[in-house]
């Protein structure tokens, strides 16, 4: 994180000045700034088109953002915020590595249907702005943690050894990062069945015989 976002602020109003319809507070502006960014890409998202999106002026945006860059931040840290904490909630099982890879994969489905538009975002990003770039450094030390707990499960003999355990880190999250580009909420599939199916198709061929 870079530390320097501003205190959220509660709402604004739509509209120049216009009070006869509800508010936006920021929760909404971000989601509705990341679903814009999600189809229109960052770069081509200006200021002009997400204030007309909101139905507001760039005047009342600015007032509370200081530009799409700090909702840009905003967003990528809500997606790696949730995904670091599940790394720190597996660490801090009492369990084998194994049983912490699992969970780990487990967490990060469940965080991926939680905030699919924000995880969506994140896997998009490229490093061209130094918030983007600060967002590909966590995601490669969140990477580099999980190939380590693949290291240890193999050490410890839960999974095959034969694999090397960088290739397996990114292959596993491969699958799951998979998911932004086909999963629907709402649909039959909900976030355990998600996670159940992953893990299954992830561990059954790495787990020592």
């Amino acid at each position: 994180m870079t530390g320097n976002t501003p205190p959220a602020a509660t709402a604004f109003r739509r509209g120049n000045g216009r009070t006869d319809r509800p508010p936006y507070d920021l929760d909404a502006v971000l989601e509705i700034a990341v679903a814009t960014f999600n189809e229109r890409g960052y770069e081509a998202t200006s200021i002009s088109v997400l204030a007309e999106r909101l139905g507001t002026s760039k005047s009342a945006l600015y007032y509370h953002v200081s530009g799409k860059e700090e909702l840009l931040q905003r967003a990528l840290d809500r997606a790696l915020g949730e995904l670091e904490s599940v790394l720190e909630a597996a660490g801090a099982l009492d369990a084998g590595a194994a049983d912490r890879l699992e969970s780990v994969l487990r967490g990060a489905v469940r965080v991926l249907v939680a905030e699919l538009p924000f995880v969506t975002l994140l896997l998009r990003v490229r490093g061209n702005t130094d918030v983007e770039r600060d967002a590909v450094r966590r995601r490669r030390e969140f990477d580099h943690r999980v190939s380590q707990l693949v290291h240890a499960a193999q050490a410890e003999g839960s999974l095959r050894a034969d694999l090397d355990a960088g290739t397996t880190s990114r292959l596993l999250f491969g699958m799951i990062n998979s998911i932004v580009e086909w999963y629907r909420p709402g649909g039959a599939l909900d976030d355990e069945a998600l996670a159940d199916a992953t893990v299954s198709v992830a561990l059954d061929g790495l787990r020592a015989r």
